[in-house]
């Protein structure tokens, strides 16, 4: 084939080369047959390269064909991040190009030969194939929270409107909050770019003047729509504060120290806001100066949503979604009160509601719902009419949006005719990073888990040539393994129950892992069971109420450990794998405000233990380290960060691994010595950082990253 030419007169819209086929029409890539993750723009620049293989296509071409002229994207980022997902995809690096080269100061050009038989691709072919990707693109959702409603009888009625994107930022600007103006003509939102209005009418968007450093989320718009409350995090570890600001531009004004979650009264008179306090969070209100605040509500085991305001802005509604030690997930549940009296009262309640609400002047209440299973990564949008006077919900509950993805911010216009909503994915997947330097630094993770699911590596088989992590690829939780030289994974624990923290047993022959009860049951028990590193059908080992992690030592140790979370806080276990004995071990009390935001780790030799509280009192996130040879404590801060999600030993146990961030959306992968020296080995603004799990031969991590979009959606005459 000559170069510049991937025609063909087959008009099938697969592109072959290497051992990948690229299907224009349906915006997939295969590789020997099996189903390739690839986002929507780095799914575009291959099929822009696969025009004219050989050739170089300029930046400023591609840049002209990915995104409008509309778009407020920072291009040159875009562009190398989507190049980047697309080489690990491929398999392919700058430094030694198989499929995508890099030319200096002009472009990229596609180096690989073409399949003869591959299929014109056209520019018609691209404008087809965009619609595809990008509902495949949205498939994707954060599965983490775990609150929403269940009605009984509940009629699943179609949506009876459509809803239309209003942005179209990538996952490297993701839209940080949106919201509409009660007159329903403008849209507010932010990234990490800069604050901008939009005309929702002509999209015209222009960014709002501000002074030079002060990057606020527009949350909650005054009925001039001019105004608007926004939160703004000044620093790493720094709580967001409450401003005011105009649209025209100006001096912002502080209205309180600490404060998300705002919601202004449709009157302008009164403000509301969560906080944090020592013992837990607060519902407050405030008059819209900031003057005379006061508490509505406070718990230790709870958080609230942002209000909805009634239309005569006497009363509220807001979901508080509670953590019940031991049930492992969260009961939440619609509380209605007027601002004036206090009085509680429960609109409805379960277990998949969404945080957001807004309340409309025609006596409906707007809702997000998490789908069930096999949909359960996805949210969609319900009204229902209420009675604020009887607080009873009144008619059955309708649907409004019937689409893949998260639910963010829910804001309605004044008139009820326009709502607006921030759709939000993360996709969870397991990467695969080297040591370089003798351990000194880590190479760039390369993509291992190449699906569209959630994916959670928990432990290495024995070899170190293979992760095990669970993935929801098949509905329920179930554990896979796949070689670090693989693109597919094989199936080791299946079923129709979800499964999780899957460990290899001291002697390396057996995977110990968990049940959880199911979305929405109300039993505790969680049953520990062990399945043959080579299979065979397994074995329950003990069961439980609120078992929430177990991990062992490796072999001359033979420990064991389980955390059990109760109602009076978290205790630890120790078992043996094979006939499921256990023992409670005495440990000195983790400060903290309850059992979920607690983690630890048993270090490889069975004599230390790790743990932390990501909920403290404490100035700064510490790790405890409990030596079980003498009973001694020694504990390590990390006063550069805002918090630590989770730790894992190093494979060596002279280390730790931290997973940690900043307020102002900074992840890093740190490694911690235990002289409390720290390292952060990885940084990154645009993914989530998880964990990190050290191969047995301490060459490789298997980390868990996730990123995704955020933008914002609108819903017409609903």
């Amino acid at each position: 084939m000559a170069a510049g030419s991937a025609g063909t007169s087959n008009g099938t819209g697969k592109v072959q080369f290497g051992t990948f086929e690229a299907d224009l029409r349906a915006g997939e890539l295969r590789r020997n047959g099996s189903k390739v993750k690839l986002q929507e723009q780095p799914f575009q620049v291959l099929t822009v390269l696969l025009e004219r293989p050989g050739e170089v296509v300029s930046r400023e071409e591609l840049r002209t064909k990915l995104w409008p002229s509309d778009t407020f994207v920072d291009f040159d980022h875009s562009l190398n991040a989507a190049v980047r997902r697309l080489r690990d995809a491929l398999g392919d690096s700058a430094e030694n190009p198989r499929f995508v080269e890099t030319v200096a100061r002009r472009g990229y050009r596609f180096v690989a030969p073409v399949n003869e038989t591959a299929p014109q691709v056209t520019q018609k072919t691209i404008r087809k194939r965009r619609w595809p990707i990008a509902v495949v693109i949205a498939v994707v959702l954060l599965v983490g929270v775990v609150i929403g409603f269940h009605a009984a009888k509940r009629i699943f009625s179609a949506p009876r409107a459509q809803a239309r994107r209003l942005t179209a930022n990538p996952a490297e600007a993701p839209v940080l909050n949106g919201v509409i103006s009660p007159d329903g003509k403008y849209l507010a939102f932010s990234d990490n770019t800069g604050f901008y209005l939009r005309q929702i009418d002509n999209g015209e968007t222009h960014p709002v003047p501000l002074p030079q450093g002060f990057r606020p989320d527009p949350i909650s718009w005054f009925p001039d729509s001019s105004h608007l409350a926004a939160t703004w995090v000044a620093g790493p570890k720094e709580l967001p504060s409450i401003w005011v600001i105009s649209t025209m531009g100006g001096a912002p004004r502080k209205l309180a120290d600490a404060g998300w979650n705002l919601s202004v009264s449709p009157d302008g008179t009164l403000i509301t806001f969560t906080t944090q306090t020592p013992t837990g969070r607060e519902l407050r209100i405030m008059q819209s100066d900031g003057q005379n605040q006061r508490t509505l509500t406070h718990a230790s085991e709870t958080d609230f949503g942002p209000v909805a305001w009634s239309p005569d802005s006497r009363v509220i509604a807001y979901v508080r979604a509670t953590y019940h030690p031991g049930t492992l997930g969260f009961d939440a549940r619609v509380e209605m009160r007027n601002v004036q009296a206090a009085e509680i009262g429960v609109l409805f309640s379960d277990s998949r509601l969404g945080p957001g609400l807004a309340w409309c002047k025609d006596g409906r209440l707007i809702y997000s719902l998490q789908e069930r299973a096999p949909n359960q990564n996805d949210y969609n949008i319900w009204s229902v009419g209420i009675d604020e006077h009887s607080r009873r919900v009144t008619g059955t509950p309708v649907r409004i949006t019937s689409e893949p993805g998260g639910i963010g911010a829910i804001t309605v216009s004044n008139d009820g005719k326009r709502l607006a909503f921030v759709r939000q994915t993360l996709q969870r997947d397991v990467y695969i990073a080297d040591f370089q330097a003798n351990g000194a630094r880590l190479s760039t993770p390369r993509l291992l888990t190449l699906d569209e699911r959630q994916d959670f590596p928990y432990d290495w088989t024995p070899d170190a040539k293979s992760v095990l992590f669970t993935s929801d690829r098949d509905g329920p939780y179930h554990i896979f393994r796949q070689r670090i030289d693989q693109g597919v994974p094989d199936l080791v624990v299946g079923g129709d129950e979800d499964l999780t923290i899957a460990r290899l047993s001291p002697d390396r022959s057996w995977i110990i892992y968990l049940i959880m009860p199911k979305l929405g049951e109300t039993s505790t028990t969680v049953r520990m069971m062990r399945v043959p590193v080579n299979g065979s059908p397994p074995q329950t080992i003990l069961e439980g109420p609120g078992i929430n992690n177990q991990q062992c030592a490796r072999l001359p140790s033979t420990l064991c450990l389980f955390s059990e979370i109760g109602a009076s806080g978290v205790k630890m276990f120790s078992f043996d794998p094979t006939n499921g004995s256990s023992r409670e071990i005495s440990l000195p009390p983790l400060p903290g405000t309850s059992g979920f935001p607690y983690d630890w780790t048993l270090s490889p030799d069975g004599k230390m233990l790790a743990r932390t509280a990501k909920l403290t009192t404490e100035k700064d996130p510490t790790i405890r380290l409990f030596s079980f040879d003498n009973g001694g404590e020694q504990k390590i801060a990390l006063p550069a960060w805002a918090g630590v999600t989770s730790l894992d030993w190093a494979a060596d146990g002279k280390s730790l691994w931290a997973a940690a961030y900043t307020n102002t959306n900074t992840w890093a992968l740190l490694n911690i010595d235990l002289k409390g020296n720290i390292r952060p080995m990885l940084e990154d603004k645009n993914m989530v950082m998880g964990w990190a799990i050290p191969s047995p031969d301490g060459r490789r991590l298997a980390i868990w990253k996730a990123n995704g979009t955020s933008n914002v959606w609108m819903v017409e005459n609903f």
